[in-house]
C-alpha cells in the first residue's frame, strides 16, 4: 500500500484536474484487482462507476501528459529497485532489456494494427505491437519503464487512417530498432543508468541503435543474426557462424557456464568468445548443451568499464526477465486486454499497467529477503528431499493478489445487477445497429 501511495503521489503532477487523477488511481487498483479480464467495461464496473463512461474518457479524453506518467514510472522503479538491492547489500549487474510484445487484434480499426509476426502467437497474425524497456537489478528485480507502440509506414502516411486512429499531427515513421533508441534517451534523461543493454535480433541488427549506445558509453549484449558480419582481427570479413565455423571449431574454445539461476536451477551452456578488428567490440557465442543450437551476441565495453566474459555472460543472461515483465503483465495486469483503438488511448494503458506492475515488483523486492524460507538447494543428484522445504520469496503475482484484498471496496446496492441490466442493454442497441448495417448491405447486393 505504501508504494502504491508513493507512485500516485509522483503522478499527481502529469494530471490536470484532481478527479482525472484519481479516476486513474482507481483504475490502477482495478487493474490489480481479481477481475478475470480489465477492458473499458470490467474497470468501469470494479471501480464502481455506473457506466464505463468515465473510464473511457480517461483513455481517450483527459487531459494528462502520458509520457511524463511513463517518466514518474520509470523514476519510481527505479529508485525502489535500487533501494531494495542497497538494502540487501547486492551490486549486482544493472541491465537495461529490450524486447517487443503483441497483442491480437480483429479488423483494420485498431491504431498500428497490421498482419505481421507476433511473438505471442508465435506466427503471423493480425495485432498490434509494442517496444518495451525493463529495467532488471541482477538478484533483486525487474520492471517495465518505457514503452512504444511500432506503427506501421501506411497508417502514418493515410491521412485519413491516421485521423481515424488518433494520429498525433508529425509523428514520423520508426523502426523498431528507433523506438528502442526513443526509449532509451528518455530513459537517460531520467538518470537511468545501466551496466548493459540487452536485446533480441531486432535490435542487434539495428546499426543505428548500436551507433546511439556507443556514443552514449552504453555497454551492450545485443543477440544477432547468424549472418551478421563481423571484421576479424586479421582484417577478414566473415559471419558470424563463418566465424565460429573458423575459430571456434575446436573444443578448447568452448568453456561450459551458466547464465544464471532459474526457478528450476542454474541455466548451463557452452560459451565461446571471439575477438574482432576493435578491442571494444567481441563476439560472444551460446551453444546449447543438448542440442548444439548456437547464438550469437555482438558485444560492445567502452574504455575504462569491466570487459571480461563473465560479465558478458552474465548480461546475456539477463535479457530474459522482460519476458517474465510481459507475462505478468498480460496474466495479472491485463496489459494485452485493452480494447481501446486510439493512439493515446492504446499508450495510457499500457503506462497504468506499468504503474500497477512497478508498484507490485517494488513491493517483491523488498519484502523477498523476509519471505525466503527455502530450504538450500540440493548439492547432489541423489540427495534427499528435506522435510521442511519452506517457501519461495513473496513474487509479483502474489503481492498483486494481496494487493488486490487490501483495495477492496464494498459496492453500493444493487451495483452488480446495475451492471447485468445495462451490459444487456448495450448489447441489444449494439445488435440492432449490426443488424441495420447488415440490412443496407443486402439490399445494396441485391439492388
Amino acid at each position: 500500500m505504501r508504494a502504491r501511495a508513493e507512485l500516485l503521489e509522483r503522478l499527481r503532477s502529469c494530471f490536470v484536474r484532481t478527479q482525472t487523477w484519481q479516476h486513474a488511481g482507481r483504475y490502477v487498483s482495478a487493474l490489480v484487482s481479481q477481475v478475470p479480464k480489465r477492458n473499458g467495461w470490467t474497470i468501469a464496473e470494479q471501480v464502481g462507476d455506473a457506466t464505463p463512461d468515465r473510464t473511457q474518457r480517461l483513455l481517450n479524453r483527459a487531459v494528462w501528459d502520458t509520457l511524463a506518467a511513463m517518466s514518474q514510472v520509470r523514476r519510481f522503479a527505479a529508485a525502489g529497485l535500487d533501494a531494495a538491492a542497497g538494502r540487501r547489500r547486492r551490486r549486482g549487474l544493472v541491465v537495461g532489456a529490450l524486447d517487443e510484445t503483441g497483442q491480437p487484434k480483429q479488423g483494420v480499426a485498431t491504431c498500428g494494427v497490421k498482419r505481421q509476426y507476433m511473438g505471442c502467437a508465435g506466427r503471423v497474425a493480425n495485432g498490434i505491437n509494442t517496444v518495451h524497456l525493463s529495467y532488471v537489478r541482477e538478484k533483486t528485480g525487474h520492471a517495465l519503464v518505457g514503452a512504444r507502440q511500432w506503427i506501421p509506414a501506411e497508417h502514418i502516411t493515410d491521412p485519413q487512417a491516421a485521423a481515424g486512429m488518433g494520429l498525433p499531427p508529425g509523428l514520423e515513421f520508426r523502426t523498431k530498432g528507433q523506438l528502442a533508441i526513443d526509449i532509451c534517451a528518455d530513459a537517460f534523461a531520467d538518470g537511468l543508468v545501466f551496466d548493459v543493454a540487452c536485446g533480441d535480433e531486432v535490435y542487434g541488427n539495428c546499426t543505428q541503435l548500436r551507433e546511439f549506445f556507443e556514443q552514449h558509453g552504453q555497454a551492450y549484449v545485443l543477440r544477432v543474426a547468424s549472418t551478421f558480419m563481423i571484421n576479424l582481427p586479421s582484417e577478414t570479413k566473415l559471419t558470424c557462424a563463418q566465424a565460429v565455423t573458423l575459430l571456434a571449431a575446436d573444443t578448447r574454445r568452448w568453456e561450459v557456464r551458466s547464465a544464471g539461476t532459474g526457478s528450476k536451477g542454474q541455466r548451463w551452456y557452452a560459451w565461446a568468445w571471439i575477438a574482432t578488428a576493435s578491442p571494444r567490440h567481441h563476439l560472444l557465442v551460446r551453444r546449447h548443451l543438448r542440442t548444439g543450437e548456437l547464438a550469437f551476441h555482438y558485444c560492445h565495453v567502452p574504455q575504462g568499464q569491466p570487459l571480461t566474459k563473465t560479465r558478458l555472460i552474465r548480461a546475456a543472461g539477463l535479457r530474459w526477465p522482460v519476458e517474465e515483465d510481459f507475462e505478468f503483465g498480460k496474466d495479472h495486469f491485463g496489459l494485452d486486454q485493452c480494447q481501446a483503438r486510439l493512439y493515446t488511448a492504446i499508450a495510457r494503458h499500457t503506462v497504468l499497467v506499468m504503474a500497477a506492475l512497478a508498484v507490485c515488483a517494488v513491493t517483491a523486492a523488498h519484502l523477498a529477503d523476509r519471505t525466503d524460507t527455502q530450504a538450500p538447494p540440493p548439492s547432489t543428484p541423489d540427495q534427499p528431499p528435506p522435510p521442511e522445504p519452506g517457501m519461495i520469496p513473496l513474487t509479483v503475482p502474489e503481492i498483486k493478489r494481496l494487493l488486490a484484498n487490501a483495495l477492496h471496496h464494498p459496492r453500493p446496492p444493487g451495483h452488480d445487477t446495475h451492471w447485468l441490466n445495462w451490459r444487456r442493454r448495450h448489447q441489444a442497441r449494439a445488435r440492432w445497429f449490426h443488424q441495420r448495417t447488415r440490412l443496407n448491405r443486402d439490399y445494396a447486393l441485391v439492388s
